[in-house]
Protein backbone atom coordinates (compact mmCIF):
# COMPACT_ATOMS: atom_id res chain seq x y z
CA UNK A 1 0.00 0.00 0.00
CA UNK A 2 0.93 3.49 -0.84
CA UNK A 3 -0.19 4.93 2.59
CA UNK A 4 1.78 6.86 5.31
CA UNK A 5 0.16 8.95 8.56
CA UNK A 6 0.97 12.64 7.75
CA UNK A 7 1.92 14.57 10.48
CA UNK A 8 5.46 14.91 12.71
CA UNK A 9 8.27 12.40 12.50
CA UNK A 10 11.57 12.09 13.92
CA UNK A 11 14.75 10.64 11.84
CA UNK A 12 16.62 8.22 13.48
CA UNK A 13 19.94 10.57 13.81
CA UNK A 14 17.04 13.18 16.04
CA UNK A 15 16.37 15.81 13.23
CA UNK A 16 12.57 16.69 13.18
CA UNK A 17 10.72 16.35 9.80
CA UNK A 18 6.40 16.92 8.37
CA UNK A 19 5.03 14.37 6.29
CA UNK A 20 3.16 16.73 3.54
CA UNK A 21 1.99 14.19 1.13
CA UNK A 22 2.41 10.67 -0.99
CA UNK A 23 3.67 11.46 -4.78
CA UNK A 24 4.06 8.61 -7.67
CA UNK A 25 7.43 8.62 -9.53
CA UNK A 26 6.37 9.96 -13.24
CA UNK A 27 8.75 7.28 -14.87
CA UNK A 28 8.84 4.27 -12.52
CA UNK A 29 5.61 4.49 -10.91
CA UNK A 30 7.76 4.72 -7.61
CA UNK A 31 5.27 6.21 -4.30
CA UNK A 32 7.62 8.71 -2.89
CA UNK A 33 7.03 10.86 -0.01
CA UNK A 34 7.14 14.18 0.71
CA UNK A 35 8.63 15.94 3.69
CA UNK A 36 9.53 19.17 5.26
CA UNK A 37 12.84 19.53 7.11
CA UNK A 38 11.47 21.25 10.77
CA UNK A 39 14.82 22.51 11.44
CA UNK A 40 17.47 24.72 10.21
CA UNK A 41 20.51 23.30 8.17
CA UNK A 42 23.07 23.69 5.16
CA UNK A 43 19.45 24.78 3.68
CA UNK A 44 16.44 26.96 4.70
CA UNK A 45 14.31 26.07 7.08
CA UNK A 46 11.28 24.52 5.50
CA UNK A 47 12.80 22.73 2.72
CA UNK A 48 11.09 20.01 0.92
CA UNK A 49 12.52 16.73 0.49
CA UNK A 50 11.44 13.51 -1.22
CA UNK A 51 12.24 9.61 -0.20
CA UNK A 52 11.19 7.05 -1.74
CA UNK A 53 8.11 5.12 0.43
CA UNK A 54 9.78 1.99 0.69
CA UNK A 55 13.12 3.39 2.00
CA UNK A 56 11.06 6.14 4.11
CA UNK A 57 9.20 3.36 6.03
CA UNK A 58 12.32 0.66 6.32
CA UNK A 59 14.53 -0.36 9.72
CA UNK A 60 18.27 0.98 10.01
CA UNK A 61 20.67 -0.80 12.44
CA UNK A 62 21.36 2.00 15.39
CA UNK A 63 24.02 0.35 17.87
CA UNK A 64 22.70 -3.52 16.49
CA UNK A 65 19.14 -2.62 17.28
CA UNK A 66 16.75 -2.21 14.44
CA UNK A 67 14.66 1.13 14.51
CA UNK A 68 12.62 2.77 12.29
CA UNK A 69 14.21 5.12 9.52
CA UNK A 70 11.49 7.77 10.77
CA UNK A 71 9.51 7.38 13.94
CA UNK A 72 5.80 8.68 13.63
CA UNK A 73 5.51 11.28 16.71
CA UNK A 74 2.02 12.44 16.66
CA UNK A 75 -1.89 11.40 15.98
CA UNK A 76 -3.39 12.34 13.65
CA UNK A 77 -6.31 10.47 12.35
CA UNK A 78 -5.79 11.20 8.27
CA UNK A 79 -4.10 8.99 5.97
CA UNK A 80 -2.40 9.55 2.96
Amino acid sequence: MNHIQKGLYEHFKGKRYEVIDVAMHTETGEAMVIYKALYKGDFPEGTLWVRPLAMFKEQVSVDDKLVPRFRYLNDQKNKI
